[in-house]
C-alpha cells in the first residue's frame, strides 16, 4: 500500500517535497448515456481516475461495457437507496419502494423510515445485498462503496455495509466530510444549506470513522464535493486544491454531457461545467504544483492504517 506523508509547510506555489494522492471520482456512473460519455472522456483525456456505478440505472449495461474497455478506471458501487430505482422487485420490498420500484421519498423521510421501521430495515438489508450482488455479477473489481445522496452514511445502512464487507470484498467506504472554513473561503453562497450539511455529515463522519477503524475498512483523509455539489467547476477546483488537507483525498463531482434524445436541464449544464473542470490543464497543473498525483483506491489500498 502506498502512503504519502506530507511534512513540508511550503506555500502552495512551492513544489512540495512528498507526493500526495488524489482520487478523482465521478458519481452517478450509469445514470445516462451523457453521464457515461462524460466520465469516460474525463478519464481518457482528463484527471478522472474513478467512478461510482449505479447498478439500477438506465445506462448500467453501457457503463459496464465502457469500464471493461477502460481497465485503468477504478469502479465502485454508488448504492441507490433514495431518489432512484431499486434492484429488487416491489413485492419483495413493499416498505421501501412504490409500485414502479422507485424509492418514493426524499432523504429526510427515507432516513426516518430506515431508522424506525423494523420492516423497512429487514427489506433494506436484502436490497443492499442485491445491489452488491449485481455489481459482483459484472466481474468488475469493487474499488469502493459510496451512496446516492450519501444515504450510505445513514447509521443503519453503514452498519449493514460493514456487516457485508467481508463477503463482498468492500475495502473502502466513502466518508463525505470536508472543512467548512475551506468551502466558505471559496464561496459563501447558500450559507445555511452548507452549514446544515456540514453539521450533519461531520457527526455522521465521526460515527463512521469509529466503525471503519474497528472493522479495518479504509477511507480517505478528506472527501471534497459535498459542500459544492453541482458546482465543482474549474474555478472551484483551482481555489480548492491549494487549500486541501490530507495525504490521501478524494474529490468527487458529477460530470455529464449532452446526448441527443436525453432530456437537457440545469443538472446537465452543471455536469458539463464539471466535465470541463476535469479536462482542464490548469486543474491538472494545480494538482501537480501542490504535490498531488491522481490515483485510485484499487492502486493505493486507500488510507493509512487506522
Amino acid at each position: 500500500m502506498i502512503q504519502a506523508r506530507l511534512k513540508s509547510n511550503a506555500a502552495p506555489e512551492t513544489q512540495p517535497l512528498t507526493r500526495r494522492l488524489a482520487v478523482i471520482n465521478g458519481d452517478d456512473y450509469g445514470f445516462s448515456h451523457g453521464v457515461n460519455r462524460a466520465i469516460i472522456e474525463a478519464h481518457q483525456r482528463g484527471i478522472l481516475t474513478s467512478a461510482s456505478l449505479m447498478v439500477t440505472a438506465d445506462a448500467f449495461d453501457e457503463a459496464v461495457d465502457l469500464a471493461r474497455s477502460n481497465p485503468r478506471l477504478a469502479v465502485g458501487l454508488h448504492l441507490v437507496l433514495v431518489c432512484g430505482k431499486a434492484a429488487l422487485a416491489p413485492p419483495e420490498i413493499p416498505h421501501l419502494v412504490d409500485s414502479s420500484g422507485n424509492f418514493p421519498f426524499g432523504p429526510e423521510k427515507t432516513g426516518l423510515r430506515y431508522q424506525f421501521s423494523a420492516a423497512a430495515r429487514r427489506e433494506l438489508r436484502n436490497e443492499i445485498r442485491a445491489q452488491l450482488e449485481k455489481f459482483r455479477s459484472t466481474g468488475l473489481k469493487l474499488s469502493h462503496v459510496d451512496g446516492h445522496l450519501h444515504m450510505h452514511s445513514h447509521p443503519v445502512v453503514f452498519k449493514m455495509l460493514i456487516d457485508m464487507a467481508s463477503e463482498f470484498g468492500i475495502k473502502v467506504i466513502r466518508l463525505p466530510r470536508e472543512e467548512l472554513r475551506v468551502t466558505l473561503g471559496i464561496d459563501r453562497s447558500n450559507l445555511m444549506t452548507k452549514l446544515a450539511w456540514w453539521w450533519i455529515f461531520a457527526r455522521l463522519g465521526r460515527y463512521g470513522e469509529r466503525r471503519l477503524k474497528r472493522a479495518g475498512i479504509k477511507y480517505a483523509d478528506r472527501v471534497y464535493g459535498l459542500l459544492a455539489s453541482g458546482r465543482v467547476t474549474e474555478e472551484y477546483l483551482l481555489a480548492l486544491i491549494p487549500r486541501v488537507r490530507g495525504e490521501l483525498v478524494e474529490i468527487y463531482s458529477h460530470p455529464a454531457s449532452s446526448v441527443e434524445g436525453e432530456p437537457g436541464d440545469s443538472s446537465v449544464d452543471g455536469g458539463m461545467a464539471e466535465l470541463a473542470a476535469l479536462l482542464s490543464h490548469r486543474v491538472r497543473g494545480a494538482l501537480a504544483l501542490n504535490g498531488f498525483e491522481p490515483a485510485n483506491y484499487n492502486e493505493l489500498g486507500a488510507s493509512p492504517e487506522p
